[in-house]
């Protein structure tokens, strides 16, 4: 008896599946699928609920706080060995350690320009990725004020980093 074929079963793929450029030097495009209900802030964005100013600043604070919350270096790093027999040049750049000790600072004074009342809100959903109403909850606001509270926190996190309208 031949065995039972699935192909014929249609299934709800709950993922937001987006293909996104990806810009190239090389003359090929190539492109990334992007699951937009990944994050709760993208899930927000890819609604209409914040601007792409506002998704841009919680991506960059995002995008401070996960090398600055890494820890330190304990294996070897190969990152300064030559990969030639010709004599190594002037380092290209930062280190780990200095790229992580740069994104710590970049993240304190963000959350030290929200202050208290909006970092706690911004640190729940852009970095730990918990959702808006469990952010509410653990914080018991009422019900649908976080989303305006992390747009405000947004909106001042976009000052923060320079980020143009």
């Amino acid at each position: 008896m031949p065995a039972k074929s699935h192909s014929n079963r249609k299934f709800h793929d709950p993922r937001m599946l987006v293909e996104h450029p990806v810009a190239e030097i090389h003359a090929t495009q190539r492109s990334v699928t992007i699951n937009l209900s990944e994050s709760p802030l993208s899930w927000l964005h890819a609604r209409g609920h914040l601007s792409n100013r506002q998704m841009l600043a919680g991506e960059t604070l995002r995008g401070d706080y996960e090398p600055a919350a890494l820890g330190p270096h304990v294996a070897m790093s190969w990152e300064n060995i030559p990969r030639s027999r010709q004599k190594r040049g002037v380092p290209s750049g930062l280190n780990r350690t200095e790229r992580m000790i740069q994104a710590k600072s970049r993240f304190d004074g963000a959350l030290t320009a929200l202050g208290p009342d909006l970092s706690d809100i911004a640190w729940r959903v852009i970095c730990v990725g918990e959702s808006v109403p469990a952010g509410e909850r653990e914080m018991s606001w009422p019900v649908r004020s976080g989303k305006l509270v992390l747009k405000i926190a947004l909106d001042r996190l976009a000052v923060f980093y320079r980020i143009p309208f």
